[in-house]
């Protein structure tokens, strides 16, 4: 579970970092869920200077390349404004913005995750 805020804490880059060093040891890691200031990442609009690195993308690259589901909290991402076209048409906003390799869902998908898993490990 990821809650750091992906620009002002380090928490999200060393989820990444994590993340990719147990799945190249030969872990299994089926989801991460991202909630509180941790649903940030999930922006498709986030646009970090060049010279730093682009979390979202990293994350995106992460699911796409090793098949594992970036599910963001449904409650903690409308309070953040970040919506998937489903959410914008429910609440009656003009438009979305989550990035395509992230999914919006309950803490249901966490406590599924929970009972599935061996261990839970928070970065914040």
């Amino acid at each position: 579970m990821v809650t750091a805020n992906p620009y002002t804490a380090q928490g999200q880059y060393t989820a990444l970092r994590f993340a990719n060093e147990v799945i190249n040891k030969g872990h299994q890691l089926k989801r991460i869920f991202f909630y509180a200031d941790g649903v940030l990442i999930a922006s498709r609009l986030n646009c970090p200077p060049s010279d730093e690195i682009n979390l979202t993308k990293a994350w995106a690259k992460l699911a796409i390349e090793k098949d594992v589901e970036l599910t963001v909290c449904v409650t903690a991402a409308l309070k953040r404004g970040i919506v998937n076209q489903a959410e914008a048409d429910r609440n009656a906003l003009t438009g979305e913005n989550l990035d395509p390799a992230f999914e919006i869902s309950g803490l249901g998908q966490l406590t599924e995750a929970m009972l599935e898993s061996d261990k839970l490990i928070t970065f914040g």
